[in-house]
């Protein structure tokens, strides 16, 4: 399962839900295409600083992602001479994400409700 470190008091590494790092991979690059770096310094911004993808958990879910045509890759060559690996989402990784979202979308819905029952429909 990815791991994350979560900036607590304690610095322990947490486990995201299965799934959760490749949904968020696929929305960074719908955003644009990236590199692997590109994609750990977004996911980190974009969570005001909670998450910190390590690369052990980022390049085998982007090989993951590639081995199932979600996202495609092109080698080249970046603004500081290096070579680097560009990823791109695909049409079918397009579709995938928005089933994801939706589904994460109705899971939250559920968690929210369990965990604020003043909030939940009456019975």
């Amino acid at each position: 399962m990815p791991k994350v470190n979560m900036p607590k008091p304690n610095a322990n590494p947490r486990d995201l839900f299965p799934g959760a790092l490749e949904m968020m991979i696929l929305e960074s690059l719908r955003r644009q295409p990236s590199h692997g770096y590109a994609l750990v310094q977004h996911i980190h911004e974009r969570s005001n600083n909670l998450l910190q993808v390590e690369e052990g958990s980022l390049y085998p879910a982007l090989q993951r992602l590639l081995k199932a045509k979600l996202v495609k890759a092109e080698w080249g060559v970046s603004s500081t001479n290096r070579r680097v690996r560009t990823y791109q989402i695909t049409a079918s990784g397009l579709r995938h994400l928005e089933k994801q979202i939706s589904s994460f979308e109705r899971m939250f819905e559920g968690i929210a409700l369990v965990l604020n029952p003043e909030q939940s429909p009456a019975s």
